[in-house]
């Protein structure tokens, strides 16, 4: 698949025209794991500030992941049997991967923002291996995703998720370990090598040293304990004290808020809006020059700078739109909400499963680094299962209920699905629907278009003997729904957002 260079030269003011069809599922896609049909075409007309201001106040008000009657259990709440306690928490992590799943596929923003920080703050579950930790962990994610951003390093830090992931829980004032306070730098707030020394990694780790008590039952919350903690002087980007955990924050935020701004905004830039933000005219790096002097203004607030970049000319730019390669989770959650196809829990579990065989491991990035996305979601091994899954996916919905791709392919064509005897027409708006930037070229199209005709004969069209069909009427209806899905399903630009 070609790489996509940055050409967008739009600036961040206001994008005034009201939206079309392609930029309303442009906003879902990005803001979320996109829409069904019906919520597209309402917000077609808007005025995109009108409607960005709406989804932030929806994902400010969303209430976090129901508490699960296991959240503060520990390890003598299990069975000592190690069978059936290992059991009874592969149940438990089952059920709570579905029920986040839902989260990300009904709360737009607000989890598309975790399952991102998820990847920013990133811990592995098989690493601490606590079902409870890894609640906490998610609902802290959950809770700051639209927040203060200096509040959520802080309250993520001491997660026992993340205690124990980064070895935090074994970082003693006698013998301080250094992975958290670097990775606090490199990958959370600075980038690597921006304007930190080793010293400052060193002198950092004794500063956050304590949080050492970890029971002795196992999975239990981990807490401070000052005996552990170095209380010797510091120096940390040239302030010199006796500083625990809170100064730590405290400094890396007074200190360095030009270099954390902008690591930050580079970061939201590429998910949201293109993986090339180095351009070689700049224009990508003036963006988020603008985003991080708003992030400074707004002492670190996430939602003002999400406000202004989504709100932009910027991101609505043409050269904004299909250039981000869909996660596995894009590929199977943008099936599900953009189709209205109806699914269970089963139909979401097989969900997760799929991401998993592509390498998207819910709550295991692949290490400390997180999933690197784009580029790397597509190799040869990955594009026959994006396609295989995909297909099998479709399938299993024509099998459950095939008249719901009849409905789907009315809802896009409209009048014409119902009246038209011209397959073409009726194929064509269903294409560019699911396909961003459409297909190549007509050539490409005309392949569709055959595919859509394949199942009836063509004296039943528009110019043969009969025209007497339509989408609306026509039993083979659905199955030409049917078949253009998982010829699509199957293209270089289903693959795109």
């Amino acid at each position: 698949m070609e790489y996509f260079i940055n050409c967008n030269t739009a600036s961040l003011a206001p994008y005034t025209t009201p939206l079309d069809r392609n930029r309303a599922a442009h906003l879902y896609r990005r803001l979320g794991f996109s829409a069904s049909v019906e919520t597209i075409d309402q917000a077609v007309g808007a005025n995109a500030s009108t409607l960005v201001d709406t989804l932030i106040s929806q994902a400010l008000g969303a209430p976090t992941i129901p508490e699960p009657e296991w959240a503060n259990w520990n390890n003598s709440n299990y069975p000592e049997d190690d069978d059936l306690s290992n059991e009874m928490k592969r149940t438990q992590k089952n059920e709570f991967s579905v029920a986040y799943a839902k989260n990300m596929l009904n709360n737009n923003l607000r989890d598309r923002l975790s399952f991102f920080w998820s990847n920013h703050f990133v811990t592995q579950i098989e690493v601490y291996r606590c079902n409870p930790f890894l609640y906490h962990y998610v609902e802290c994610l959950q809770r700051n995703a639209l927040g203060n951003f200096k509040t959520f390093v802080s309250e993520i830090g001491l997660t026992d998720a993340m205690l124990y992931y980064l070895d935090g829980a074994y970082n003693n004032g006698n013998n301080p370990n250094e992975n958290y306070a670097r990775e606090l730098y490199e990958l959370f707030t600075l980038g690597e090598g921006n304007n930190y020394t080793e010293q400052d990694i060193i002198e950092t780790a004794r500063a956050i040293s304590g949080y050492v008590e970890r029971g002795e039952l196992g999975c239990e919350h981990v807490t401070f304990d000052p005996e552990k903690h170095d209380s010797g002087s510091k120096t940390i980007f040239g302030q010199t004290g006796n500083w625990g955990y809170d100064d730590v924050i405290d400094i890396l935020f007074e200190q360095r808020p030009n270099e954390l701004a902008w690591f930050i905004c580079k970061k939201l830039y590429e998910f949201f809006v293109h993986p090339d933000s180095n351009d070689d005219a700049g224009n990508a790096q003036t963006i988020i020059s603008g985003m991080a002097d708003t992030f400074i203004a707004n002492d670190f607030e996430i939602a003002p700078v999400l406000s202004q970049l989504f709100k932009s000319q910027h991101f609505f730019d043409d050269e904004a739109i299909g250039v981000i390669i869909k996660s596995p989770y894009d590929l199977y959650f943008n099936l599900l909400k953009e189709s209205s196809f109806s699914y269970d829990d089963t139909v979401i579990s097989s969900v997760i499963n799929y991401t998993g065989l592509l390498s998207q491991v819910m709550f295991n990035p692949f290490d400390v680094n997180g999933w690197q996305r784009n580029r790397t979601w597509i190799n040869t091994n990955f594009m026959i299962g994006r396609w295989l899954t995909s297909e099998a996916l479709i399938e299993e919905f024509f099998k459950a209920d095939s008249e719901q791709f009849r409905t789907l392919g009315l809802a896009l064509s409209g009048t014409d699905g119902q009246t038209s005897s011209n397959p073409d027409v009726v194929a064509k708006p269903i294409i560019d629907f699911f396909l961003p930037k459409g297909l190549l070229n007509e050539s490409e199209y005309q392949k569709a278009y055959d595919i859509f005709r394949s199942d009836i004969q063509p004296e039943y069209y528009e110019g043969g003997t009969f025209e007497t069909w339509t989408l609306q009427t026509s039993l083979e209806g659905p199955k030409q729904v049917y078949l253009l899905l998982q010829y699509l399903a199957r293209q270089p630009e289903f693959q795109l957002k």
